[in-house]
C-alpha cells in the first residue's frame, strides 16, 4: 500500500513577490516554503503510515531547487520523493498542472488499496482546482475538505467540512482526498529524520520520462498549452506609514478632525 502526496513550493508571502513579463511568477528569485495545505495532507499520509506501516511517497513539480523541499518531507517521515521537472513543464496552469501530475502518479504506479492525498488549494493561486483534476484524470473516486479520515480495509470514511457544517462520505481505494488544516497538526522532522533524509532516494521525471503517457500532449502542457493565462500580475504599493494620535482629551480629538478633513474623509 502506498500513500502518495502530491506538494507544491509556493512563494513565502511574508517576503518579496517576483512577478516576469509574461505574468508567471519569478520562482528563482524568491524565497520559498511548503505549502501549507499540502503539509496536512502530509501528516495525514505519516498517520497512515504510523497505523498501517504503508510507503509514503511524495511528488511535487518543480524547478530543481525543488528538491530541498522534498528533503524536508522525507526528514518528516517520507519514504520517497519524485521530482517532476523539465522546461516543457514551466509556466502550467491547473489544467496542466493535474496532466503532468497525474502522468507521475501513473508512471510511479497506483494499487487498488493506495490513495492520493493533496492539500486542499495552494497559497499562491488559491484555485483549489488541482486535486480533483488529477482525481478525474486518475478516473479514480475524490473528497475534498477533508477534516477527519477514518479507514477500514478498502473503506476510507471522510467527515467533510462544509460552511455550515459536515458532511460523512464513505468510498472505497484508490481515491484521492484533499486536505484542510483542521485535520491536523504536522509534525516537526526528526533528529534521525534530518541525518538520513539525504540516504533516501529523490527520483526525477523530466518530459522524456513521461511523453509516452497520453495525458502529456505539447499542446496541453506548459505555458503554451495552458487553456488560461495570467492576464497581469504585480507587487501591490506598499503603503504609507499609519500616524498615530494618543489622548481622549479635546485636543485630540480636534486633531483628528481636522486630519479627516484635510483627507476628504469627513
Amino acid at each position: 500500500m502506498k500513500a502518495i502526496v502530491c506538494v507544491k513550493q509556493v512563494p513565502d508571502t511574508s517576503g518579496k513577490v517576483a512577478v516576469n513579463p509574461d505574468g508567471t511568477l519569478n520562482r528563482a528569485s524568491m524565497a520559498t516554503i511548503i505549502n501549507p495545505d499540502d503539509k496536512n495532507a502530509v501528516e495525514a499520509a505519516l498517520k497512515l503510515k504510523d497505523a498501517t506501516g504503508c510507503k509514503v511517497v511524495v511528488v511535487t513539480m518543480g524547478p530543481p531547487p525543488a528538491e530541498g523541499m522534498l528533503r524536508e518531507l522525507l526528514a518528516m517521515g517520507a519514504d520517497e520523493a519524485i521530482l517532476v521537472s523539465g522546461r516543457e513543464f514551466g509556466g502550467s496552469d491547473t489544467f496542466a498542472t493535474s496532466q503532468i501530475l497525474a502522468a507521475a502518479i501513473k508512471k510511479l504506479g497506483i494499487e487498488d488499496d493506495d490513495i492520493v492525498f493533496c492539500g486542499r488549494q495552494a497559497i499562491d493561486g488559491d484555485t483549489a482546482q488541482v486535486g480533483s483534476q488529477i482525481a478525474e484524470k486518475l478516473d479514480i473516486p475524490q473528497i475534498s475538505y477533508a477534516a477527519d479520515i477514518q479507514k477500514e480495509g478498502n473503506t476510507i470514511t471522510v467527515k467533510r467540512m462544509l460552511e455550515d457544517g459536515y458532511m460523512t462520505i464513505q468510498t472505497h481505494t484508490p481515491c484521492l482526498l484533499t486536505c484542510i488544516k483542521e485535520l491536523n497538526v504536522p509534525r516537526y522532522m526528526s533528529i534521525k529524520g534530518i541525518m538520513g533524509c539525504y540516504n533516501k532516494p529523490v527520483t526525477v521525471y523530466d518530459y522524456n520520462a513521461l511523453k509516452d503517457d497520453p495525458l502529456i500532449d505539447p499542446a496541453t502542457i506548459g505555458l503554451k498549452g495552458s487553456p488560461t493565462n495570467i492576464f497581469k500580475s504585480f507587487t501591490p504599493p506598499q503603503k504609507g506609514q499609519g500616524k498615530m494620535l494618543e489622548g481622549a482629551d479635546k485636543a485630540t480629538c480636534e486633531t483628528l478632525a481636522a486630519e479627516l478633513l484635510k483627507k476628504h474623509i469627513i
